[in-house]
């Protein structure tokens, strides 16, 4: 029987949430928290699943997402990609705190940008902040998340 291949995966979005991470991959592990260079933090995805905008990150200079990496096995990944509508895998570096110069090859979920994005609803966006405040990410950085504006 082969063995179970586990891979880093860097949540930014609901995922954050450890609750609903451990009901959706129930190997998860969480390595760290970690920031993405590079990259920005927006609601630029129409989730069909959700009928509300969500979590999206796009290339964008001098600009950094701060997640959660979990270790998760393959196999649910493979769940996981059922719930990220739209989203394709992409492998990306990020950096852990405490090993600033030492990058990580995460799996990170990326969607195109859509226009007339409807705003995400109270709930995705108390996922997210949860999740946030629980791994403890950067001050300013929840701050920003608590800017969010919500509909529905």
């Amino acid at each position: 029987m082969p063995s179970e291949v586990n891979l880093y995966y860097f949540a930014y979005g609901s995922n954050l949430n450890w609750p609903q991470m451990q009901r959706r991959c129930p190997s998860s592990k969480f390595v760290s928290i970690a920031k993405l260079p590079g990259y920005e933090f927006g609601i630029t995805r129409h989730s069909r699943l959700r009928d509300c905008g969500t979590a999206n990150v796009f290339p964008v200079s001098g600009k950094e997402v701060w997640g959660a990496v979990y270790e998760v096995s393959d196999a649910d990944l493979v769940v996981m990609d059922g719930f990220e509508d739209g989203y394709h895998r992409e492998i990306l570096s990020v950096f852990a705190p405490d090993n600033g110069s030492q990058p990580l090859q995460v799996l990170v979920y990326v969607a195109a940008i859509e226009k007339n994005v409807p705003p995400p609803n109270p709930e995705y966006k108390r996922l997210i902040l949860e999740g946030a405040r629980h791994w403890r990410m950067p001050n300013p950085y929840i701050a920003m998340l608590e800017t969010i504006q919500t509909g529905g």
